[in-house]
């Protein structure tokens, strides 16, 4: 018989928005600035996970799904979305508009050749 992975955070059954989510993410580990907007204040964050429509990021604040932010990613710049979900320690941030997650991985500076 096949092992079917199941996913430990949304319950079978379970009709949520991270349950419906079928953008495919990729699993990675970089910071980011992260603000409420409306705020001065800056954090670094650690982004988990990314794709076209949102991300992952672990977050010690407790914020309220709904909450309006901003998030700076290198490779892709400044990104507006909401708090989607909230859990210990992490964050679903739903982004306003599609971003290319392949932005994130393109190397940051051009290397040279050595003389």
């Amino acid at each position: 018989m096949d092992h079917v992975p199941t996913d430990p955070i949304v319950p079978k059954g379970r009709d949520s928005a991270a349950a419906q989510r079928s953008d495919p993410r990729d699993s990675l580990f970089l910071t980011a600035k992260f603000r409420v907007q409306g705020e001065t204040a800056v954090e670094q964050v650690r982004v988990r996970n990314l794709s076209a429509g949102g991300l992952m990021i672990e977050l010690a604040d407790d914020i309220e799904p709904d909450t309006p932010v901003e998030i700076e990613v290198r490779g892709i710049g400044r990104i507006s979305g909401k708090i989607a979900w909230r859990a210990v320690g992490r964050a679903g941030i739903a982004f306003d508009k599609p971003v290319d997650p392949k932005k994130a991985r393109k190397p940051v500076g051009k290397a040279t050749k050595p003389s």
